[in-house]
């Protein structure tokens, strides 16, 4: 009896030492699997919340704020750019924020600052990306805003916004689009004939975010007169 315990504790040490090992590596993989399970945006989760913010970033409308101004809670503070492109801040008021990359708005807010203060220090952190998204109104089936997930193009959008309608005037499509000093809006114009049937690829341009993309109808079109 003696000799068949000793035989069990010996096969039991042996598969423990066997199975050690295989335990420890299931319980990584376990670990990998939930770990990379958490990294995964629950479901329900906006698009935007994955897209990484680089020093190109172009600050567009609804996007939020974070600007901190060294030593100073004061002038410090969460602004969202408001849809006319604009954020207003302590001392300085209103500032154009839209088209704009962090690092030149941090400029511009330090230049305005040096009237009140010595060699302001101001950073600025973008904490939600909400501009990434256009707007197709007029006639088409579905005119509403819609996110930009990935580079999109004008026939790409209306097609996103169901198509055109019986009643639309698809050759005199406009687009609304910030300019590039924030000051106001660019009035764009493409024709889906010249897209799609003549060479006017050009035409088919890739939207921005915060880009408003207006198809009237043909009883909104003023013919010229002869």
């Amino acid at each position: 009896m003696r000799i068949m315990k000793c035989l069990v504790i010996s096969m039991g040490l042996a598969a423990s030492v066997f199975l050690g090992p295989t335990m420890a590596l299931t319980q990584e993989i376990d670990i990998k699997r939930v770990s990379s399970s958490s990294m995964k945006a629950p479901a329900g989760t906006s698009d935007k919340s994955l897209l990484i913010v680089t020093p190109e970033y172009i600050i567009g409308p609804e996007d939020i704020l974070e600007i901190t101004v060294w030593k100073n809670a004061d002038l410090s503070k969460q602004v969202q750019v408001r849809p006319d492109g604009r954020i207003s801040l302590p001392l300085l008021g209103d500032i154009s924020a839209v088209a704009k990359t962090p690092v030149q708005l941090t400029e511009e807010i330090s230049v305005g600052l040096r009237a009140y203060m010595e060699n302001p220090t101001i950073s600025i952190l973008v904490k939600e990306v909400n501009s990434y998204q256009i707007y197709v109104l007029g006639e088409v089936n579905k005119p509403g805003k819609y996110p930009l997930k990935s580079k999109t193009t004008l026939l790409q959008g209306i097609t996103v916004a169901g198509g055109f309608t019986p009643m639309a005037a698809r050759n005199k499509i406009v687009i609304f689009r910030f300019s590039k000093d924030g000051e106001g809006l660019t009035k764009l114009k493409a024709s889906y004939d010249d897209i799609v049937v003549r060479d006017g690829s050009i035409q088919n341009m890739e939207l921005k975010p915060g880009d408003q993309i207006v198809v009237p109808s043909e009883t909104m079109v003023v013919l010229p007169s002869r």
